[in-house]
């Protein structure tokens, strides 16, 4: 897969030379971008939290590799998977998707009184 960097890099070049986005290259740009937010967003959540990967990665089923893999954008995470993820960390996740724009967040799980 390539790296949200290689991505970046690519789309500024065409950009510059006046190259337009072929409509399947803008379709896996939008996937890519997505799977990028999701990553951010864990690694964001993960760190806030004070959690090693590896323990974050115990918590939740799956191996370290996995996890930086994912928090990378290199891979596409299934919903049961971001459950037990959200679950591990004790959070709440909500993902919007509206037109070509996501938004993921991950809030705590405030125990009723």
């Amino acid at each position: 897969m390539v790296s949200h960097a290689e991505w970046k890099r690519s789309r500024d070049r065409d950009a510059a030379r006046g190259v337009a986005e072929s409509p399947e290259k803008a379709k896996r740009r939008e996937e890519f971008d997505l799977a990028w937010d999701l990553g951010q967003a864990i690694h964001d959540q993960r760190t806030a939290l004070g959690l090693s990967q590896t323990e974050l990665a115990r918590r939740a089923g799956m191996t370290q590799p996995q996890l930086s893999k994912l928090e990378l954008g290199g891979t596409m995470p299934t919903l049961p998977l971001l459950a037990r993820l959200a679950q591990a960390m004790g959070c709440a996740l909500r993902l919007e998707l509206v037109g070509d724009t996501s938004t993921v967040t991950f809030s705590t799980i405030t125990p009723a009184a």
